[in-house]
C-alpha cells in the first residue's frame, strides 16, 4: 500500500490548553472505580488516549495532541492510576481487564467507534485492544543493566537501593519492596524506580519530569503497576502474542512514532512495522522516549491531522 504524505501546511503544533466539559467516575469491577473526561467537540469524532507507564495517569497536556474543533477527546485513568480507585491496587490489574476496560468506558459512553491514541505502555495497550476485540527483551535492557552504559549517573542510585546479594533481577528485587507490608520501603523504592525512568525518558534532562519522582503517591502507583505488569510479562500468553496477531489489525489506519534514542522503550520495539508494512513508520531523528519532546509530539500532531483528514474523506 502507499503510504500518504503529508501535506507541507499540515498542523504539527500542540493545540492550545482546554479544559474537560465532561468528566466522572465510572465502577469496572467490585473493586475499581476509574477516571475519565470528555474535552474538545462533544459531536467530534471520538478518540480514545492511553496513557504510558502502565500506571502513570493522564495529565491535562494528554489533550493537546488533538484538534479540539474535530475531535471528542476522552482520557482516562487506568486501573489503580491517577484518579482512578483504590490508588496503587494491583488486585484485578492485568492487560485483560483494562481491555475490558476501555469496552466498558466505550459502551458507557455510547461511542460506536473511535481512534485509539496510546504512547508508551499505551501503544502496547492500544494493539492488544485492537487485536483483542511487552517484550522481555525491552524490559531486560532497561532494567537489568543495559540503558545503564548511556545514563550511569542515573542508574546508580536504582541500583544502590538494591544489595548486590539481589541484583541478578532488578525487576523481582524492587517487586518485593513495592509490595513490601512496610509503607517507607514502598515509598523509598517507588522514588528511586520512578526516578531512573523520568531521569532517562528525555534526550535532554526534563526537570520538570524528574522531580516527579519526588511524589510519594505518584511514584506509588506508577512503580508498583508498572512493576506488577512487567514482573507479569504483560500478562500476554506469550511473548510474541501481538506479532502473531498483527494480521488481524493491519486493515486499520496506523501511525507509529518512534525516538531514535529511546532507551526506554527501544527502537528494535518498534521493528513491528516490519511485520506490518501498512503502518506509517516514523522515526524522529533528536528525541527520546517522552510524548512531550518536540519532535515526537509534532509528529504525533500531524498524526492525528493525518487521521482527521483521512476520516473526513472517508465521510464518517
Amino acid at each position: 500500500m502507499e503510504k500518504q504524505v503529508l501535506s507541507p501546511e499540515i498542523n504539527r503544533s500542540l493545540y492550545a490548553d482546554i479544559e474537560p466539559y465532561n468528566s466522572g467516575l465510572l465502577k469496572v469491577s467490585d473493586i475499581h472505580t476509574i477516571y475519565y473526561e470528555q474535552s474538545g467537540n462533544p459531536a467530534g469524532h471520538p478518540v480514545v488516549f492511553l496513557h504510558g507507564g502502565p500506571g502513570g495517569g493522564t495529565s491535562p497536556s494528554n489533550r493537546k495532541f488533538f484538534d479540539p474543533n474535530f475531535y471528542r477527546i476522552i482520557l482516562f485513568d487506568q486501573r489503580g492510576a491517577g484518579k482512578s480507585t483504590p490508588h496503587a491496587c494491583l488486585e484485578e490489574n492485568t492487560t485483560w481487564d483494562l481491555i475490558k476496560d476501555i469496552e466498558k468506558l466505550r459502551e458507557h459512553l455510547k461511542v460506536p467507534e473511535w481512534l485509539v491514541f496510546g504512547g508508551s505502555w499505551g501503544s502496547t495497550l492500544a494493539l492488544a485492544y485492537s487485536v483483542s476485540h511487552p517484550d522481555k527483551k525491552e524490559i531486560d535492557w532497561f532494567y537489568e543493566g543495559g540503558a545503564a552504559a548511556i545514563f550511569p549517573d542515573a542508574w546508580e542510585p536504582f541500583r544502590d537501593l538494591i544489595p548486590e546479594s539481589e541484583r541478578g533481577c532488578f525487576v523481582d528485587a524492587y517487586h518485593k519492596r513495592l509490595n513490601s507490608s512496610d509503607k517507607q520501603t514502598q515509598y523509598a523504592a517507588a522514588r528511586a524506580w520512578t526516578k531512573w525512568e523520568m531521569m532517562t525518558a528525555h534526550l535532554l534532562p526534563n526537570e520538570a519530569k524528574i522531580q516527579r519522582g519526588d511524589d510519594d503517591e505518584f511514584c506509588l502507583a506508577f512503580a508498583r503497576i508498572e512493576n506488577h505488569y512487567f514482573v507479569n510479562k504483560g500478562f500476554f500468553p506469550t511473548d510474541s502474542f501481538l506479532l502473531d496477531n498483527v494480521e488481524k489489525i493491519k486493515h486499520i489506519n496506523t501511525v507509529i512514532v518512534q525516538g531514535r534514542y529511546d532507551v526506554c522503550c527501544p527502537m528494535m520495539s518498534a521493528w513491528i512495522h516490519k511485520a506490518w508494512p501498512e503502518a506509517d513508520f516514523r522515526v524522529v531523528p533528536d528525541a527520546g522516549h517522552s510524548a512531550n519532546e518536540p519532535g515526537i509530539s509534532e509528529e504525533l500532531v500531524a498524526a492525528t491531522e493525518k487521521l482527521k483528514y483521512t476520516i473526513k474523506d472517508s465521510g464518517h
